[in-house]
């Protein structure tokens, strides 16, 4: 869908507060069909970046405590 968004979901490093936001912007101005929306539409576009960070960033918490690991040790008293 939007080629400028990049995966990320990473095993070297979480993602950034900038690099979620970035990916959100440019799903909202796909879906939207706007690169930059009018004065009337600018608080609904926001309000759209501001729900999509927060969803990304929610999934990828939830992504991520779902792959940890967990340690032997704790394996072995369960």
């Amino acid at each position: 869908m939007c080629r400028s968004i990049k995966t990320l979901r990473r095993s070297d490093a979480p993602a950034t507060d900038e690099e979620i936001r970035a990916a959100a912007l440019q799903f909202v101005r796909k879906v939207s069909g706007y690169r930059s929306p009018s004065r009337r539409n600018t608080e609904a576009f926001d309000r759209a970046v501001d729900d999509v960070s927060d969803a990304s960033r929610r999934l990828l918490e939830a992504i991520e405590a779902a792959q940890t690991p967990v340690p032997n040790a704790v394996r072995a008293r369960a």
